[in-house]
């Protein structure tokens, strides 16, 4: 049975991979795609991936629930997801609507307990049929990945040194995603405080402070993770800490050495290693990479859409093609 998938915020960019990997799987097929700039326009005239008739449509928030999506995907900026959300249950609510599932891509509902945090590796075993899912942050997904399998070892506040794409800064003009501004550059940005600092540190459960930087290349980023450690760590031991924790996971890649950002771009995976420990084997860092839009972003949307609907969580997500292509 095909699931309908509406998606909303399409013309930016994690709206347009979420197309490509929606076109892709056996399961889903899109049931509208919002966006008021590309109002009326056929989607196959910007994505080459879909080959359907479907236009672009800009409806109401309040029009919404009526299209009759099986699942919802939006991918607004932070702030904007909640009158969407307050439509559906009001639909929901009067009886005027079926309860579709509904992933937010944005930061509004990741704080929320009454919301699923998706981030499949670490949380898919607390997923028990809820409606309504929160994506994590692009950053957040790498630094959990990064720190999870020494969180018992750590004795104090993890730093994460990030440096993103501009991909990441979304299609809004801002400094943070002018090829010009950023040309020969490093523009160091929210240096406290940051959402997905607070995203990890509650998670995690445990204190993260983190740097984030945008660089000039598209997209794909990185974290190097400094983890102060309760007690001397055996050299190979952080290695194969990381390959038990994630032997089962096909989107978490555990390399020799440090992960490069420029491999990782167009990839749906997370690639981690370069492990370095100080010489008192009390402090290990680690590197880790991701596309912000695939594993970021629409991958891990697909994955949990995947848990939603009771499919192969994998199923639509290229695994093996691409850990042949990087083996290659």
């Amino acid at each position: 049975m095909t699931a309908t998938v509406g998606i909303v915020g399409a013309r930016g960019h994690v709206g347009a991979e979420l197309i490509r990997l929606i076109a892709g799987h056996p399961g889903f097929e899109l049931g509208y795609v919002s966006s008021r700039e590309l109002d009326g326009q056929r989607v196959s005239d910007h994505i080459e991936a879909y080959r359907g008739d479907l236009r672009y449509s800009a409806p109401s928030h309040e029009a919404l629930p009526a299209l009759a999506a099986d699942a919802v995907v939006l991918a607004l900026p932070n702030g904007k997801a909640g009158l969407c959300v307050e439509a559906f249950d009001a639909a929901v609510a009067g009886g005027d609507a079926t309860d579709p599932v509904i992933i937010d891509l944005s930061a509004d509902y990741r704080f929320d307990p009454d919301w699923y945090y998706g981030l499949p590796e670490l949380t898919r075993g607390r997923y028990a049929g809820q409606r309504r899912i929160s994506n994590p942050g692009c950053y957040a997904t790498a630094m959990q990945l990064a720190l999870a399998p020494m969180l018992d070892l750590l004795a104090g506040p993890a730093q994460c040194f990030g440096v993103s794409g501009y991909s990441g800064a979304g299609t809004t003009p801002s400094d943070k995603n002018d090829p010009l501004k950023l040309r020969d550059n490093l523009m160091p940005y929210a240096l406290t405080d940051h959402v997905h600092e607070r995203e990890v540190s509650a998670q995690l459960g445990h204190d993260v402070q983190f740097l984030p930087h945008v660089a000039p290349h598209f997209r794909g980023l990185t974290i190097t993770a400094n983890m102060p450690l309760a007690r001397p760590l055996e050299p190979d031991e952080a290695a194969a800490r990381y390959r038990l924790r994630y032997a089962d996971e096909p989107l978490v890649r555990i390399v020799e050495q440090a992960p490069w950002v420029s491999r990782i771009a167009g990839r749906h995976h997370v690639e981690i290693g370069g492990f370095t420990l100080s010489p008192d084997r009390r402090r290990l860092v680690a590197v880790a990479t991701e596309d912000n839009l695939l594993k970021g972003a629409a991958t891990q949307a697909l994955q949990n859409l995947n848990l939603a609907f009771g499919y192969d969580e994998w199923a639509g997500i290229p695994v093996t093609e691409q850990a042949m292509e990087q083996d290659a």
